[in-house]
């Protein structure tokens, strides 16, 4: 196997975080973050307990003020009598007084560069080098008490920039940028080797899983050149509930994993923290067998930087690969979807509602869903009804030649059959590809509008695949791609976490013109078809339903964060394309739902906040009305629709 097919972690410096060191060559840890009143010690320790028993090895706890903070030793002590020895992780917004005393009392505090010590009123300053300077001194005096005592009470501390919650300061210098979230969290790194203290863990999260990857790969390309290798948690923030919440947070971690970076996990779910440890599992499971050589020994490589110049894209920022459009494939057209239909009922036209084609038979017609795939894989079966006029079928080559009525209809051939064809269709012919077979065949000779079908059978697949493109871009052949991979014997849980990983982590460094997910038939269509249209939502390639960026709830919250946020779904989930903040206080917004079109933000006992992007629309409203002001305004931007239209 090439060496750059094979897989490798990033050997980061070993953190002592309570007896659960990370980093290092310990394995991928998994955390959470209770969702309790923080003063409620009893209800904090059962819920604590339920994360530890579902695979949480850190437990996060809010500590918004000095009485929190204090309180966490009342929390710490009724484990310990209880048996449970699980290191406890503050989380410090704001307030540098709480971080000092809850820094004497857990584990491990998280702070955030951008509210810790600096400011956030989305204001935009211009800065003398001087006057910056004086800034990054001012920071440096007020962070140093807290330095000072995680050094003598050996406490870690997580450095955790989030992309929405940049300071004026930073924003003013770099922009909403990967490189701001990057300088963010240096700074405060410096100022911790300034002081001779080590014990830090670092984090970029975003809502945005591609500012997230970037600002990750970032980082480490920035540390390493600064002669450091803490160790990475990965997290997206904000990540929603459900399918979506799991399969965006399977492209933002799993696209990191498959770079070898990462040592602790945390996805951030709006459901009880319990649920979050088990899908954090899965996605690190993946990695700790992968990274292993024959004689049972973790790979690891020093440096994990990024040659861009040898990738022939620049792996920092999105843009999509260049390709010439076949039909409705590649170009400026949007990421095509493909299902394998051939092992369903082509009696029967109803089976294409799980495709997205809904068939009437009194109108004889069928109605397109938001969801509705480009492309369906018949192989050598027959249909004996007619499909809908938009939806392509692709036949194996030889029943395809045998075909008397071609409308519609396309071939899909190996490397061998295409060069050996004696017909091939005038506008769509599709190659399938091995991708690490590839490199000896010569694919100038793929013309007359052609498509190919990336699949890859190796355990590192994604490397396979993405050194595929890397050619193709060197070669500057422009050929649509569509990606392929079989997942044989996973459930819907583990397919949803696989497939969005490794095709999210192609289409977010933009390529890819399109997915084709081969599961057990026992999947079933509607599922294969939800989780593709998904992968592409989540790597914003194809937008093709409501995004909810929606925190996963914490002490701090001021509302039921999954009530809410299943009622406001159920209000507006038909407004394609529409992104809707959810959040439970004000540290998580507006900040945090930057990237939102509208916000919900609580604000005090029974009062919401409406925003429009990072302007606050109304304040302070009866959370009994505020959806009816939340509808009202998207109406009045002219976004609103009628379920159905």
């Amino acid at each position: 196997m090439e060496a750059a097919q094979l897989y490798s972690r990033f050997l980061t410096r070993e953190v002592n975080i309570g007896d659960v060191p990370m980093g290092g060559l310990n394995p991928i840890r998994i955390q959470s973050m209770t969702t309790t009143d923080t003063m409620d010690t009893l209800g904090t320790v059962e819920q604590t307990i339920r994360m530890v028993n579902s695979g949480c090895e850190y437990v996060r706890i809010t500590a918004p003020s000095m009485k929190e903070a204090e309180n966490l030793a009342n929390i710490k002590k009724e484990l310990r009598a209880r048996g449970y020895s699980v290191p406890l992780v503050a989380d410090i917004h704001f307030t540098p007084n709480a971080a000092e005393a809850a820094a004497r009392i857990v584990e491990k505090v998280r702070v955030n560069p951008g509210n810790y010590a600096d400011k956030k009123r989305f204001e935009n300053i211009e800065y003398t080098q001087q006057a910056y300077q004086a800034e990054l001194e001012r920071i440096y005096r007020k962070f140093t008490p807290l330095v000072k005592i995680c050094k003598e009470y050996g406490t870690a501390m997580r450095i955790g920039t989030n992309h929405g919650s940049l300071s004026d300061r930073i924003m003013s210098h770099y922009g909403d940028t990967p490189r701001g979230m990057v300088e963010s969290a240096m700074e405060f790194i410096r100022m911790c080797e300034d002081l001779n203290y080590y014990n830090l863990v670092i984090s970029m999260k975003a809502s945005n899983t591609q500012v997230m990857v970037q600002a990750y790969r970032l980082l480490v390309e920035t540390m390493v050149k600064e002669g450091m290798n803490y160790p990475l948690h990965l997290g997206v923030t904000e990540a929603g509930d459900g399918e979506d919440g799991r399969i965006k947070s399977a492209v933002g971690i799993g696209t990191l994993l498959e770079d070898g970076l990462g040592d602790t996990i945390r996805v951030s779910l709006t459901e009880d923290p319990e649920f979050e440890a088990p899908v954090a599992k899965a996605l690190a499971a993946r990695y700790e067998k992968r990274a292993v050589d024959l004689y049972g020994k973790t790979l690891f490589t020093e440096s994990k930087t990024i040659d861009a110049e040898k990738l022939s894209y620049n792996p920092f920022e999105y843009k999509r690969r260049l390709t010439a459009p076949v039909q409705h494939i590649g170009g400026h057209h949007h990421p095509v979807v493909l299902l394998d239909v051939s092992k369903e009922n082509l009696k029967d036209p109803y089976f294409l509602a799980a495709a997205g084609y809904n068939y009437s038979a009194v109108l004889d017609k069928y109605n397109m869903a938001d969801q509705a795939c480009d492309m369906v894989y018949l192989g050598d079966q027959l249909p004996s009804f007619s499909f809908p006029g938009n939806l392509k079928q692709l036949y194996n080559y030889k029943t395809w030649l045998a075909l008397h009525i071609k409308n519609n209809c396309h071939p899909l051939f190996s490397y061998e059959e295409y060069l050996n064809a004696g017909q091939k269709d005038e506008y769509l012919n599709l190659v399938r590809l091995n991708a690490e077979e590839a490199a000896g065949k010569d694919l100038s000779v793929l013309k007359d509008n052609v498509v190919l079908l990336l699949e890859t059978s190796a355990l590192h697949g994604v490397a396979a695949q993405r050194n595929f493109f890397v050619s193709l871009m060197a070669k500057n052949l422009q050929l649509p791609v569509i990606i392929s991979r079989s997942y044989e014997g996973l459930n819907a849980s583990d397919l949803m976490l696989y497939a969005a990983t490794d095709m999210g982590a192609l289409l977010t460094d933009g390529l890819g013109d399109g997915v084709w997910i081969k599961a057990d038939a026992g999947i079933g269509l509607q599922t294969v078809n939800a989780i593709s249209f998904g992968i592409l939502q989540a790597t914003r390639t194809r937008i093709s339903k409501t995004e909810y960026i929606s925190c996963p709830s914490c002490g701090r919250t001021l509302f039921d964060l999954q009530e809410t946020t299943q009622l406001i779904r159920s209000r507006t989930d038909h407004l394609k394309g529409i992104k809707i903040g959810i959040m439970g206080c004000i540290v998580n917004g507006p900040g945090e739902m930057a990237d939102a079109d509208y916000g919900y933000v609580g604000t005090g006992p029974d009062k919401i906040t409406l925003y429009r992007g990072r302007e606050v629309v109304k304040k302070n409203v009866n959370a009994a009305n505020a959806l009816d002001d939340l509808i009202e305004l998207i109406r009045e931007d002219g976004n609103w629709v009628q379920r159905g239209e």
